[in-house]
Formats: C-alpha cells, sequence, structure tokens
C-alpha cells in the first residue's frame, strides 16, 4: 500500500509519549503479563546479531495448512531450502502456522513445529511465528489443498481463521487454546525470536472487525507471558484505531513497507518515536522500486531488522505481482518476490552477493 505522507503524519500520534504511556526505569520490576518497558525492549534487541532474513514457506507448499498438515510437511526441503538461507547470511525466518492444523491434530502439530525449529536451528537461523492472518482467500479448509492458479500471486494462501470466523467472537473460544497451548510449548524456546501475534489485521476489507480478535490475542499472549517479545506488524496507515493498539500492545515495533527508499526512511524516522526496537517483516518487491540493492543497505544503516518477502520460487507464485498475473505462466519480466529458483541457484547472483556482505558472510 502507499504511504500517505498526511497518514504518516499521524503515525507521530501513535508514540508512548503522545497516548501518556509512561515507561519504566531500568531499576523497576518488569510485571509478568504486560508490554514490556522499553528499556527491556532495546536490551533484548541488543542481544543479538542484526537479524536478516525472509518469510519462509518451502517451495512444495502453496499455503499454511499444507506447509503444517501431517500429509504434506516436508523437512526434506525445509532443510535444504534453509542451507540455501544460511549460506547467504540469513539469519531469521518469518513463518505462518495455522490454527486449523493444530485443531486437526494438536500433538502432531506441536510434534512437526519442533521439527521445523530443529532444522532451522541446524542452520543457525531464529524462527518469527505468525499466528492469525488476515490476507488472501478468506475460507481455509483442511485436506488437500488446491493446485496453484498458474500465475496468479498467492492463489492458494489462506486467511486464519477466515472470514467470518475472525469477525465472530464465538469463534474465539476454539482459537484460545490453540495460542495459549502454542505458547505455552515454546515460550521459553531459544530458537524462537519473536511472536508475531497477528498478520495484517483488517486486510481483505475487514478493517476494524479485526479489532476484537486483535486484542484477545494480545490478551491470550499476555496470560501465558512467554520469554520471547510479542508484536503485530503495522502495515495499513489509514487504520488509526488498530495501528493504536498494534503499536502500543507490541514489544518490539514490526511493521511491513513495500514503498521505494524514501518513503522507507520516513516511516522508519516516524516509528522511532516509540523508542523501540524495529523490525520490517516485509518488504522487497522489485516493480515497486523495493529491492535489495537499495532497501537492504537502508535497514542496515538504520540498524532496523530485515526481513523480505519470500526465499525460493515455488506453489505460492509469489514471484508474480500483485496486481499483474501472468495467466499463461510465462515468466515476468522481473520477479516481483524471492531469492533463489528452486534449484537453488539465485534468482540474481548479484543481490545474493550483497546480502552476504551486508550479513556478515
Amino acid at each position: 500500500m502507499a504511504i500517505k505522507h498526511l497518514l504518516l503524519g499521524a503515525l507521530l500520534l501513535l508514540s508512548p509519549l503522545a497516548h501518556g504511556q509512561k515507561t519504566k526505569t531500568k531499576t523497576q520490576t518488569q510485571p509478568a503479563g504486560q508490554v514490556w518497558s522499553i528499556e527491556k525492549a532495546n536490551a533484548w534487541y541488543r542481544a543479538h546479531p542484526w537479524m536478516s532474513g525472509a518469510n519462509f514457506i518451502p517451495s512444495t507448499a502453496i499455503n499454511q495448512l499444507e506447509m503444517w498438515q501431517a500429509a504434506t510437511f516436508d523437512p526434506q526441503t525445509i532443510d535444504q531450502e534453509l542451507s540455501w538461507a544460511e549460506g547467504i547470511g540469513f539469519n531469521t525466518m518469518r513463518v505462518f502456522l495455522h490454527s486449523m492444523a493444530w485443531q486437526q491434530d494438536p500433538a502432531g502439530f506441536v510434534q512437526r513445529v519442533d521439527n521445523y525449529l530443529s532444522i532451522a536451528d541446524k542452520h543457525h537461523i531464529q524462527t518469527i511465528f505468525v499466528f492469525f492472518d488476515d490476507c488472501w482467500n478468506k475460507g481455509p479448509q483442511p485436506g488437500t489443498q488446491p493446485a496453484p492458479k498458474t500465475g496468479i500471486h498467492n492463489s492458494g494462501w489462506v486467511q486464519d481463521p477466515g472470514d467470518p470466523a475472525s469477525r465472530d467472537s464465538a469463534t474465539f473460544v476454539a482459537l484460545k487454546p490453540y495460542v495459549q497451548a502454542v505458547l505455552t510449548r515454546f515460550g521459553h524456546d531459544k530458537r524462537i525470536l519473536l511472536w508475531d501475534l497477528y498478520n495484517e489485521p483488517g486486510n481483505s476489507e475487514k478493517r476494524l472487525t479485526s479489532l476484537p480478535l486483535l486484542r484477545n490475542v494480545f490478551a491470550w499472549a499476555r496470560a501465558v507471558n512467554p520469554e520471547q517479545p510479542l508484536s503485530v506488524g503495522l502495515w495499513a496507515w489509514d487504520l488509526g484505531s488498530l495501528n493504536t493498539y498494534q503499536a502500543l500492545h507490541s514489544d518490539i515495533i514490526t511493521y511491513h513497507c513495500y514503498d521505494e527508499v524514501a518513503t522507507h526512511l520516513r516511516l522508519i524516522q516516524l516509528l522511532r518515536t516509540h523508542g523501540r526496537p524495529l523490525l520490517c517483516t516485509e518488504y522487497m518487491a522489485r516493480p515497486r522500486n523495493s529491492r535489495f540493492v537499495n532497501t537492504m543497505p537502508l535497514l542496515k544503516q538504520e540498524n532496523v531488522g530485515a526481513i523480505n518477502w519470500g526465499l525460493v520460487e515455488g506453489k505460492t507464485n509469489t514471484k508474480y505481482a500483485w496486481e499483474t498475473p501472468l495467466a499463461d505462466g510465462s515468466e515476468p519480466n522481473e520477479w516481483f518476490h524471492e531469492v533463489f529458483r528452486r534449484d537453488g541457484s539465485p534468482y540474481r547472483r548479484d543481490e545474493t552477493e550483497l546480502i552476504k556482505k551486508l550479513s556478515g558472510r
């Protein structure tokens, strides 16, 4: 989404000082189940190397359910593709879970998550897990997932919990045990970097109807009180109530930006008013001039974590642009997302060499 300067200016109102939010001094004890102090958040960030990586789903999965269901969980492909990520210096992957995969088989789901984490840890990669998601197809169904639609970006990606489920508070009774079971099991696991509780709340024209679920998932997570920080990324600058709630209840400020460098820098400067560490959990759309060559150096210079969309071309079809499908499935003039081809060769070797350099490889 293009950022309007007027709305960007309104982000300043989200700062803790603007809302009278007090920060705790280093000598105060951090109460359990509350938003981390600014000091604790910054100490956590300093304890980690600069974060670089991608949103990850194996090339053999069209969506989150195909990644996590027992019949299609693919540890061999995960291992191979994370080895390519390790080879260019990536140390962080953002990975989407799905409540339906847990509801089908809670014990098996947790075992597969643990398996994934073991593979990622072998490759020196920490994980950001995402719980809910308002993007793309609104009616997730368990079982066999659809084949990709030729040339269409994310044709099979599914929302979680879907629509109208995300708007219906009666469904929350089944979602709370899922969130709390996963957080209880993995809330002290050093292989997990951060919990991203809800991807792009309000997307798919849901807007403020997503606020009740957003409030609930923060409350459920705070009740468990995991060691890792909690966040929900800012993404749409006209959703004021959602933005305010997300920003003021997140330990670390995460955000999405697919805009060119000048706009991205302005966004960083505005979000810095919170005093908290910044982590960009979605960027890099080449035809929009959000590229590795211009954006990743900016994020490194500003000490903002850099997690681009996409690692390996595959069933998600995210090498195709949002707005310009190619019905014949031909190669785009320029890939929208992704770093590697399916055989492990870089889409652009100059990009992977830059990533290596910036990531210290």
